[in-house]
């Protein structure tokens, strides 16, 4: 590796401020009146009325109870009965016209079909690319170790999708930081990398996630910033059907979504001196449904990269909490696409043993 070598994260320079610079192709962020987009995400107390932002989030507001606790609030103009929409009246021992559940059965079957069948035809992942085709995005790599898999992501993203990487190699750990050179001397224009000689916080070293995720958001130019975990393989666009949510509105999408649990009940996810895995909840949280989440994970998350510059957690020292940190600071909805992503898993990151 003959490439310079800066002795710790901050001390890569950042060559340009562009921070100010307005998004060129991206809707503004819809701010609804969602879990997250006021204060810190972590309100535990609500109801129906006036909801005050935290400091520096932004004016009170009025609306819905939206924070932990609230399950028995109901705002003015809620859907008293959703059920009979569909044909049922929402009491048990009735169930509604029958032609009309029928119908709202197939239509709902039918619709199903016919998205896998354009799924299956690559239809919606073209109509994606072409949606995004003038968004730029880039994907952001922490690289400390573990060459077989920096090179299957790195050269996934390069197959699958028309974004730049940028990396930042931690310790050169058996040689990953050479395979960056490698891969970023036969694709210079799309492969950037830092060598730091500074190793992991996870190995013993000083760096974190967070100083090292911070630091790849100042380096980038892009208007959709990716974080992307090296165990993960892509083996298609993965990324068209998050940057086209941004693009749409949402501050940031992400390959899974996290719920709290159930107040009262006691967190699933053991706690372990292993290295976060991606696809795991953080204690306290369950994975969500597609759709509007509280928070993102899985490994896989694109975000509007102006609105990340300067509420990533820069002190979070692992990416499972500090993706739930990002997400819960980010001023905006959360989503996650309901179709498939064509993402793999080669397998899980642990820490080594001794």
């Amino acid at each position: 590796m003959t490439a310079n070598v800066w002795p710790t994260v901050q001390s890569i320079p950042v060559s340009a401020v562009t921070d100010d610079r307005p998004p060129g192709h991206l809707r503004p962020p819809r701010l609804e009146e969602v879990a997250g987009t006021v204060g810190t995400g972590r309100d535990t107390t609500g109801g129906a009325g006036d909801q005050g932002g935290a400091a520096g989030a932004g004016p009170a507001r009025k609306g819905p109870a939206t924070g932990v606790g609230t399950a028995g609030a109901r705002p003015r103009g809620a859907r008293q009965n959703p059920a009979a929409e569909l044909g049922f009246s929402g009491d048990p021992g009735q169930h509604g016209a029958p032609d009309d559940s029928m119908l709202h059965a197939q239509r709902t079957w039918d619709g199903a079909l016919a998205t896998n069948r354009m799924d299956d035809l690559g239809v919606n992942a073209e109509r994606l690319r072409m949606e995004t085709k003038d968004v730029t995005a880039s994907v952001g790599l922490v690289v400390d170790g573990r060459p077989d898999d920096v090179r299957a992501c790195v050269q996934s993203v390069l197959d699958h999708t028309g974004a730049a990487v940028l990396a930042i190699d931690l310790g050169n750990v058996a040689g990953a930081g050479d395979v960056l050179d490698e891969l970023a001397e036969r694709d210079p224009e799309r492969v950037k990398v830092w060598h730091v000689a500074e190793t992991s916080q996870w190995r013993d070293g000083t760096a974190t996630w967070g100083a090292c995720r911070a630091k790849l958001l100042h380096l980038d130019t892009a208007e959709v910033h990716v974080l992307m975990d090296t165990s993960l393989v892509l083996e298609g666009d993965a990324l068209a059907p998050l940057v086209a949510a941004v693009k749409d509105g949402a501050v940031a999408a992400g390959r899974q979504g996290w719920e709290p649990l159930p107040e009262g009940r006691a967190p699933v996810v053991e706690v372990t001196s292993e290295r976060p895995r991606p696809h795991q909840a953080p204690p306290g949280w369950r994975q969500a449904s597609p759709g509007k989440v509280r928070a993102l994970g899985g490994g896989l998350m694109a975000v509007r990269r102006a609105a990340a510059v300067g509420v990533l957690p820069e002190d979070a020292q692992d990416g499972r909490h500090g993706d739930l940190e990002l997400s819960l600071a980010l001023r905006g909805e959360l989503v996650v696409p309901d179709q498939h992503l064509p993402v793999r898993q080669r397998h899980e990151h642990d820490l080594p043993a001794g």
